[in-house]
């Protein structure tokens, strides 16, 4: 059967395994998300995850044409054939300049800090029951508002400032796909001269 984007982008938020292990766990379950995961389990995830742990991958730069802004992005991926190919380097080249366009400051919503996920989730309470909000659906609000922050601020679930049809996720997916690979985006950091205070983003995965 078919396995759409939105169920493979599930089950790899849900357990940390790599897009391509989650796609195929999901084909073998008939979509079934659950047995999916008890698949995982029992292939063991720490197996899929160790795949990007082969120091394959390329680092990426992109420096503003004021020499304001700069960006380096680490991209990683299963072999050096993947690393050196056209379609790896673009993307390398589409996160960079996503960064610096979009200011992410994580890579996804698991390395958002749990604190600041609990800060942003209580003023968005706070805010449903100032408008008058029953409190059965205050909570279905605040997630609601919560996925739409963690599109602002997080790379991965950003619209692509190249094609605004697709998230950064989306397009990883795609060449996922493409090249047969796990591809992960490990970590970035922007570099900003004319804020008004010394700033650095810097995330990663590892």
């Amino acid at each position: 059967m078919a396995i759409s984007t939105e169920e493979v982008k599930k089950l790899r938020q849900e357990t940390g395994v790599g897009i391509m292990d989650c796609k195929r766990a999901l084909q073998e379950a008939d979509g079934d998300m659950e047995e999916a995961k008890q698949a995982l389990r029992e292939q063991g995830m720490e197996m899929s995850e160790g795949k990007l742990k082969s120091g394959e991958g390329r680092v990426g730069s992109y420096i503003h044409h004021d020499g304001k802004v700069g960006v380096l992005v680490e991209v990683k991926c299963q072999t050096d054939f993947t690393a050196n190919s056209e379609e790896f380097k673009e993307f390398v080249n589409t996160v960079s300049v996503q960064v610096a366009a979009a200011s992410p400051e994580y890579v996804s919503r698991e390395d958002v800090p749990e604190e600041v996920v609990e800060e942003e989730k209580e003023v968005y309470r706070k805010q449903a029951k100032e408008e008058g909000k029953p409190e059965h659906v205050i909570d279905d609000i605040v997630q609601g508002k919560m996925d739409k922050h963690y599109g602002e601020i997080c790379l991965m679930e950003q619209e692509s400032v190249k094609d605004t049809d697709s998230t950064i996720e989306e397009i990883m997916g795609d060449l996922s796909a493409q090249v047969n690979e796990d591809i992960k985006v490990s970590r970035f950091a922007r570099f900003d001269v004319s804020a008004d205070s010394e700033e650095e983003d810097e995330e990663s995965e590892e």
